[in-house]
């Protein structure tokens, strides 16, 4: 078929033939970012990109992190913390005889799903450092009641981390170049091994700074959105309460439905055969890219550029010796084509030549004589126009 032809060509398009996702030993230039990653839709890990980061010696340490977000009763001291039973917020979860609607509980088929979002609790951060760095449990042999993830997407690392903003840059400079703005959104996400984010796609052009612990990423171009089985679910919201230590699903009010990926890449031993009939494009299909990105490292994922850009991204973590994984991310908002992209930035570099140029035209004033161009002039003196 076309369409799986095109899979196998976008691959190697964009990846070339050993399949794997580039890794630069460090920062690219602006103009080398824009011209072989972000206009070829291309995504890349840079290594030694945030050494110089304070962030990555004083981050692994409990008391730093307090001292420094120290809060008191104040509610705009207070950082968001999004629960979960199971570490999977923003993800497929099934409707089950809990699920309420209208304020009233109701009993869809169990092999209804639902599009569930976190519990979001507003609490002082030395509360949220430890709901992360222990998972809350019964007893030792039973999983956690609930997941704790500081994944506040709303650029949160520049209002409720504020304090911590001197321990990182305020923006990605060579990426600031080559996109031509500043970042529309910084986020900071700190969580442990359970968390774990199911396959979708930003609509920002994305720079993803770890800290401490490690991401492993799933992705998958945007030309693969078939072998994702998007279908539209009902919106819900856990509700988690503090008697009873459990979760509830309550649906939106107005209902309304959420486009989102089915596809779940790692089943469990007991579903995995139902799963791979239910989605054989997905485990028929070529593999997805795999990365790491590791402390001290950035992965660059596109967004959407008024071009089909968007690649898809599934994401777990392995924490550090403390438990943890904590990330910074960069969302840029660009809101003109590519092409534009590149001619701004090209237009934004100043040429030696043509610099001194201009300076010396300056200098002469208005009636100097105009600069005549010669036949057999190089390249630097025709770009100068000078004789």
């Amino acid at each position: 078929m076309e369409i799986e032809t095109l899979w196998e060509e976008v691959r190697e398009l964009s990846l070339g033939l050993s399949g794997k996702v580039e890794r630069l030993d460090s920062p690219p230039t602006p103009i080398q970012f824009l011209r072989d990653f972000v206009s070829q839709n291309k995504p890349c890990v840079i290594s030694n990109a945030i050494n110089h980061w304070p962030a990555l010696s004083k981050w692994s340490n409990d008391s730093y992190l307090i001292e420094s977000l120290s809060t008191s009763s104040s509610s705009d001291q207070l950082v968001s913390v999004h629960l979960t039973p199971n570490g999977r917020a923003d993800a497929l979860a099934p409707l089950n005889d809990r699920v309420k609607t209208n304020g009233t509980s109701s009993s869809p088929s169990s092999a209804s799903l639902c599009f569930a979002s976190a519990h979001v609790e507003h609490m002082p951060f030395p509360e949220a450092l430890k709901l992360i760095s222990s998972p809350a449990s019964n007893s030792n042999d039973m999983p956690p009641k609930f997941v704790a993830y500081a994944q506040q997407q709303n650029d949160c690392f520049r209002s409720e981390y504020s304090a911590l903003s001197p321990d990182c840059d305020a923006h990605i400079p060579w990426a600031s170049d080559a996109l031509g703005c500043l970042p529309e959104a910084v986020n900071l996400w700190i969580g442990n091994h359970l968390s774990e984010t199911s396959f979708h796609k930003d609509h920002y052009e994305n720079l993803y700074a770890v800290v401490t612990g490690h991401k492993h990423f799933l992705l998958l171009p945007p030309t693969d959105v078939h072998r994702m089985y998007i279908q539209d679910y009902p919106a819900a919201q856990y509700l988690y309460s503090q008697d009873t230590r459990d979760f509830t699903l309550e649906l939106d009010k107005p209902l309304r439905y959420v486009p989102w990926c089915s596809v779940n890449p790692y089943p469990s031993v007991e579903n995995k055969v139902e799963e791979m009939a239910k989605f054989p494009l997905f485990f028929q299909g070529p593999k997805p890219f795999e990365c790491t990105v590791n402390p001290g490292e950035i992965l660059y994922l596109l967004g959407d550029l008024c071009r089909p850009s968007m690649w898809f991204h599934h994401v777990r973590q392995s924490p550090d010796d403390s438990g943890r994984i904590i990330a910074v991310n960069y969302w840029y908002d660009m809101q003109f084509d590519i092409k534009y992209a590149y001619f701004n930035f090209l237009q934004s570099i100043h040429h030696p030549v043509l610099k001194s140029t201009m300076l010396k035209i300056e200098c002469e004033g208005s009636e100097a004589a105009k600069p005549v161009l010669k036949t057999n002039s190089s390249e630097d003196e025709l770009l100068a126009g000078v004789s």
